[in-house]
């Protein structure tokens, strides 16, 4: 199996970032976004993952954290889809429900090379410290619709937004790490079309 590892650059007015994934890694993460809660959910989502990801971000936070977390899941979206190459072998769908104290999330993928992004996790606050919780549907949307996925996200409940975003971010990292894993009884695309 080739290295499965992917690195995305990305310019605006608004962001510049780096970013790097190895899909088969160990859960290392070096990230620096410039916000505080953001870089705290990759490291988590890096770790559940057992993804190396690796994030620099220079971004017009003296707005506020919307560019910053879009962008990087733009990035990641497409750092995922890319360093999928042609998607042979893997497991392709991914799933997951996890508890985080009083909080239940379900979680579930499939890498069909169609963005489809499906959100019902209403957050009870409108801050977490002083990044916007409403950036986290923000950031996988962005994630969904650059790495060619359906996505999609259902909080069964839970009451402290904090948990319910991190809930997500692990259930999302683990249904990730599902998808992408390399399916021993598997040959060739897990399509009937041939490709995805």
């Amino acid at each position: 199996m080739s290295d499965r590892i992917a690195e995305i650059s990305r310019a605006t007015k608004e962001t510049q970032i780096a970013l790097k994934i190895n899909l088969d890694g160990t859960g290392r993460a070096q990230i620096k976004t410039g916000v505080g809660f953001l870089d705290h959910m990759l490291e988590l989502f890096t770790r559940h993952g057992l993804f190396d990801l690796e994030v620099t971000c220079n971004g017009d936070l003296h707005i506020d954290d919307h560019h910053t977390t879009e962008d990087i899941g733009i990035c990641l979206g497409m750092a995922i889809d890319k360093a999928l190459g042609n998607k042979a072998s893997i497991r392709r769908y991914g799933h997951c429900i996890l508890p985080m104290d009083e909080t239940l999330v379900t979680t579930a993928v499939d890498l069909s090379g169609r963005a489809y992004w499906v959100w019902n996790a209403p957050m009870p606050s409108q801050k977490i410290g002083t990044f916007d919780s409403e950036l986290v549907a923000d950031f996988w949307q962005a994630v969904s619709t650059h790495g060619r996925m359906n996505l999609h996200v259902l909080l069964h409940y839970g009451r402290n937004t904090h948990h319910i975003s991190e809930a997500i971010f692990k259930g999302l990292a683990r249904t990730l790490r599902m998808a992408v894993e390399i399916d021993a009884r598997g040959t060739g695309v897990p399509s009937t079309k041939g490709a995805l």
